[in-house]
């Protein structure tokens, strides 16, 4: 991140103003003002967005001891709660199949469900270079670091499902080649349509909505408790990421860019063909057969995934429709491939 962004509202101002000074000094009996919708709430999601940094790359500026401060974590705790009170109450999950053997099934049952509004036909069919270039801000906010929240659950699971998880992660990561570890690839992407592909540069012109995509996958990854929730989260993004990637690499071809600005896209393509069994079978089966009890919770994750990815794409294609940017600062003028 280049620099601290701006406070959206009390929560994120009461935060900022803390993390300038070197801990202590987080009131832990402050209590998070009420939200109307945490889901997307700028202010919120902000704040748990930076609270949640600290154990990515760090802020800048701020002091490296506020990551295990108790009183930011028992702030930070109550931020959570309602981050996960609201997830509840609009997330439902079906019931987990009878068969742990067949949760590759109830998760594709639960992909097809999915009404939200397809984003990835949409650029590739008539999106302008400005709607792909402002999606691949909002999209940063993640791919600039991809894989790294899904890499909490290394060490929280064992057997084969620690196993299929290692084997998705190492693509992630590139196989070895810093080249090709896929947040690099996306910062090349990024560059190539003009944009600037530096960790973080647009956190301050991401809404509540896009960032609250990226905070589900923290909130499950910090938590062993949600464990289940993080590999379903994994499994379904893993088995529904092949088809749109190769919709988004078409768009930038239709718009006149090559390699490397697509070398993202259809990396996706290959490697999520491949994963898309590891991570149904594999990592969510075989986590199932081998915990019961987190059936449940796996398919909650993957429905909570269902729900944010949609209400982030709706709130794109709103935007778009009414003829103006979906960031809350407009990205500078395109420039052409």
């Amino acid at each position: 991140m280049l620099a601290l962004p701006s406070a959206r509202g009390p929560l994120s101002e009461h935060l900022l103003a803390r993390l300038v000074v070197p801990p202590p000094g987080m009131p832990s009996e402050a209590r998070p003002r009420p939200v109307a919708d945490p889901l997307a709430d700028d202010d919120l999601q902000l704040a748990l967005y930076l609270c949640y940094e600290l154990h990515y790359r760090g802020l800048p500026g701020v002091d490296e001891r506020w990551e295990w401060e108790p009183g930011l974590l028992a702030w930070r705790g109550r931020l959570e709660q309602t981050f996960e009170d609201a997830l509840r109450a609009a997330v439902s999950a079906p019931a987990p199949p009878a068969d742990p053997g067949t949760m590759d099934l109830a998760l594709r049952a639960l992909a097809d469900s999915d009404d939200a509004p397809a984003l990835s036909r949409i650029l590739e069919t008539q999106g302008t270079l400005a709607h792909v270039r402002e999606f691949l801000a909002h999209r940063s906010a993640y791919q600039l670091k991809e894989a790294d929240p899904h890499s909490w659950a290394i060490a929280r699971l064992s057997g084969a499902p620690k196993a299929a998880l290692v084997e998705i992660q190492a693509d992630e990561y590139g196989g070895g080649r810093p080249e090709r570890v896929h947040a690099e690839l996306f910062r090349v992407a990024l560059t190539e349509l003009g944009l600037d592909g530096r960790y973080g540069a647009y956190v301050d012109a991401l809404p509540g909505v896009t960032l609250a995509t990226v905070n589900l996958m923290s909130l499950f990854g910090l938590h062993r408790r949600l464990r289940g929730a993080l590999v379903g989260h994994l499994a379904l993004f893993e088995m529904t990421s092949s088809l749109p990637n190769r919709r988004y690499g078409n768009a930038l071809r239709r718009l006149g860019f090559g390699p490397p600005a697509t070398d993202f896209f259809d990396e996706h393509v290959e490697a999520d063909a491949v994963h898309e069994n590891v991570a149904a079978v594999d990592l969510a089966g075989g986590l199932a057969r081998q915990d019961p009890a987190l059936a449940a919770d796996i398919l909650w994750g993957a429905a909570a995934l269902v729900v944010l990815e949609g209400r982030w794409a709706r709130q794109l294609v709103d935007a778009w429709e009414q003829g103006r940017s979906s960031l809350r600062t407009p990205l500078d003028q395109p420039v052409a491939a």
